[in-house]
């Protein structure tokens, strides 16, 4: 990953290098100092003190020119390495598929700290470390080199001793790492809960649930607390005086102990393991593969016809939990499907498995006669559009949502009279207008200082500003009041029709989908009934369509009030 800077890491090599060993040159002559103090001759011993004191000084000047050369360079090499491991992790994260989110290691709150924090340990570990490593290696050699020079019997002697010092470090790393448990993991999910609970702020307030919240964190946190503690004390009290003695019995090694203990001490075990699991993360081969080269082209605009041939489908967090079986339904080109059905049906489900946010358990989906798994997911992608049940916004200007819809790979960005138009379609065009902002209100995090109405609408001009080839709804109007909903309609209902647009919508109010071209019934995981509206109460006049529509019919009219009880006793 150091590679665009190794021009970089070969000048702070050096610096690191030259600063090691002058680290063995100061020690020596340091002694060379102490040993004029034993002279007989005064006059000598003054005029070899004048000497050495030019010569630190010196040296000191050097010291100081290669070290900062040391870090300077060293810092940049940290600097390019952290924004390429984050852009990296953040490309691989928004690769991979919709299964790997739905894991709990992988939460979202888990994986923004992983990005926040791993990055930076990816720097310490592998840019900073290395150049304490360059040093202290070259530290080690010149110390060798010069004891064997001076003494070699000595230098025999120290070496012998040396590996003592070793020993009692790496135990004493190995069973600290034994002894901490995870807490990496204790601290991933203290901030999980804390990510959630800042996100979803509104909700904890309204159920007064702050306190436990707060139990929940400090339960989270207390393990690591606990650990730490006995951690240090048994550092402390224990191992730590072992290593103390063993370095009081070889004290002559000074110099080479201390070479030793920068460069095992930065090697942390823990943070190791935190480097790998990163480049894991970067190297992780997602289960679909977005820019598959061998994959075939979608066309540009296709006929837009959604064949889904005897399902099976599980969650892959729920794979004991049959979502759908042996579901089949077709989405004619340009023609509108909607799907209906008891909550927990699969309805949502179909839509993610259209936009291949998951793969079948088995059976196939196509499009326009070809499985979806042929064609390269990104440009797949391009040709839908979707309006989810809960619509998420991002926090940027009202213009810059819409306008995001558009966005194919960053290559075509909807213009100002596009956005207006869609917003129009959207019924969104009034409220956004009577903004102080306009088009530039900023909707803030999460789309929080909209109303639910004002980001379905934002989340339907989306979709609409992309002329897809497919439209998938997920109760895209639920929000919506009678009048606003009834615009969208026509909306959606025009744009189908102008743009030829397969529409696939998911409903829960039966009166929004009556015109639909079919409508899929959808119980358990199959099919159990299909056709128009008319079709429908015509041949299953007691089928599950006619008994919803009786039950909605029934909760939307209106209460018995006290005139109409008195008029019927009159």
């Amino acid at each position: 990953m150091n590679s665009p800077e190794w021009g970089y890491a070969l000048l702070g090599s050096l610096g690191s290098m030259v600063c090691g060993s002058f680290s063995a040159i100061f020690a020596y002559i340091l002694s060379a100092v102490l040993s004029v103090y034993y002279a007989s001759d005064a006059r000598s011993m003054e005029r070899e003190i004048a000497k050495y004191c030019y010569v630190l000084v010196g040296m000191s000047s050097a010291a100081l020119l290669f070290n900062t050369v040391q870090h300077v360079f060293w810092d940049t090499v940290g600097e390019n390495l952290t924004k390429r491991v984050r852009e990296k992790m953040f490309g691989a994260v928004l690769r991979n598929e919709m299964a790997w989110f739905d894991a709990e290691e992988n939460a979202s709150a888990r994986v923004a700290a992983r990005l926040a924090l791993d990055a930076q340990n990816v720097r310490s570990a592998i840019g900073d470390r290395i150049s304490v490593i360059v040093q202290n290696c070259a530290l080690l050699m010149v110390a060798c080199t010069a004891g064997f020079v001076l003494q070699w019997r000595l230098a025999m002697v120290l070496l012998a001793v040396f590996p003592l010092v070793v020993a009692a470090t790496v135990l004493q790393k190995m069973f600290m790492k034994g002894f901490s448990g995870d807490l990496e993991g204790a601290h991933a999910r203290a901030t999980q809960i804390a990510g959630e609970a800042v996100a979803n702020v509104r909700t904890v307030a309204a159920f007064n649930a702050e306190a436990k919240i707060t139990g929940l964190f400090e339960a989270n946190l207390g393990a690591p607390l606990r650990r730490c503690f006995w951690k240090g004390q048994i550092a402390g009290y224990g191992l730590r005086r072992g290593a103390v003695f063993l370095l009081y019995a070889s004290y002559a090694l000074g110099l080479w102990y201390a070479a030793w203990l920068v460069k095992h001490g930065v090697s942390d075990f823990s943070k190791t393991i935190r480097v790998f699991m990163v480049l894991m993360t970067i190297d992780r081969k997602t289960e679909v593969e977005p820019d598959d080269v061998d994959a075939a082209p979608v066309p540009d605009r296709p006929r837009g016809e959604v064949d889904l041939r005897h399902v099976d489908f599980s969650y892959p967090t729920r794979p004991d939990v049959q979502v759908l079986q042996g579901l089949s339904l077709r989405a004619r080109a340009g023609k509108t499907l909607a799907l209906v059905g008891p909550s927990g049906c699969g309805k949502s489900s179909v839509l993610a498995l259209v936009q291949r946010f998951y793969e079948p358990t088995s059976g196939r989906v196509l499009l326009d006669g070809k499985d979806l798994r042929k064609y390269n997911l990104r440009a797949l992608r391009r040709i839908m559009a979707l309006v989810p049940q809960e619509p998420m916004l991002f926090a940027a200007t009202i213009h810059d949502n819409i306008a995001y819809g558009s966005a194919a790979d960053n290559i075509t960005i909807a213009t100002e009279a596009e956005v207006v138009e869609a917003a129009t379609l959207a019924n969104a065009h009034k409220f956004i207008s009577a903004l102080p902002d306009g088009y530039r209100t900023l909707v803030g995090e999460r789309g929080v200082q909209l109303s639910g109405g004002q980001r379905q609408r934002i989340a339907v001009a989306r979709a609409l500003v992309r002329r897809a080839a497919v439209m998938l709804l997920d109760e895209a109007t639920s929000a919506l009041d009678a009048e606003s909903e009834r615009c969208v309609q026509e909306a959606l209902m025009e744009r189908s029709k102008t743009l030829s647009t397969t529409t696939i919508v998911v409903a829960h109010r039966l009166a929004t989908v009556r015109n639909a071209h079919s409508i899929a019934v959808i119980d358990e995981g199959k099919v159990v009934e299909q056709g128009s509206h008319s079709h429908l109460l015509t041949h299953h006049p007691e089928g599950c369509y006619a008994r919803m529509l009786h039950l909605q019919r029934l909760t939307t009219l209106p209460p018995a009030g006290p005139s109409s009880s008195s008029t019927t006793s009159s």
